[in-house]
């Protein structure tokens, strides 16, 4: 069976990149969503296999060592997220897969991926307009933003390691650009 392409977005809170994610998923592409790996405990009903796969940190730590990771990251100590390398070919026999990971780990699955990875940065025209959309959202504290906007400076410096970058000043527009590149990278 012909094996499946990737396509990674990466983008800083209140980019859009959700949206862009939920509206690409419905476009009948053929696309599986990769399921992450975490060290944290399961929320509410999330179920293994299917929101994440969960381990503890000891066996996350053990599989880091067997190199079973296309990327990963101790986000907080003892805290890890990653990509297994085995969920990601499996689901390549199958389709097409897309990830919603952060910046770093954008860059590792297009590094060890290459040509098979369309790696996407979705970011707002400015910093001010991302202020005013995390402000918007009515649920994020004055302290929360501000973290916030300086991580999301930082990660900004990595759109130029993207294939694509599509800055959501308009929505229909950014959907059009996405849902275009997409069907050209798949089509090759």
């Amino acid at each position: 069976m012909k094996k499946g392409k990737l396509v990674i977005f990466s983008a800083p809170s209140g980019s859009g990149k959700s949206t862009l994610v939920r509206f690409l998923m419905e476009q009948g592409l053929d696309f599986g969503f990769s399921v992450s790996a975490t060290s944290r405990e399961p929320r509410g009903s999330e179920r293994h296999g299917v929101d994440y796969f969960f381990y503890t940190p000891e066996e996350f730590r053990a599989m880091i060592a067997a190199d079973e990771f296309v990327e990963y990251e101790e986000v907080y100590p003892g805290r890890f997220y990653g990509t297994l390398k085995s969920q990601v070919e499996q689901q390549l026999e199958e389709q097409n897969v897309l990830f919603d990971v952060d910046v770093k780990g954008g860059c590792c699955l297009k590094k060890y991926y290459a040509d098979r990875a369309l790696f996407i940065f979705v970011q707002a025209p400015s910093l001010e307009v991302l202020r005013n959309r995390l402000q918007g959202r009515g649920d994020t504290s004055a302290e929360e933003i501000e973290k916030r906007l300086g991580k999301a400076e930082y990660e900004m410096t990595f759109a130029r390691f993207a294939d694509k970058v599509i800055v959501n000043d308009n929505l229909e527009m950014a959907q059009k650009e996405l849902l275009d590149v997409v069907k050209k990278f798949l089509n090759e």
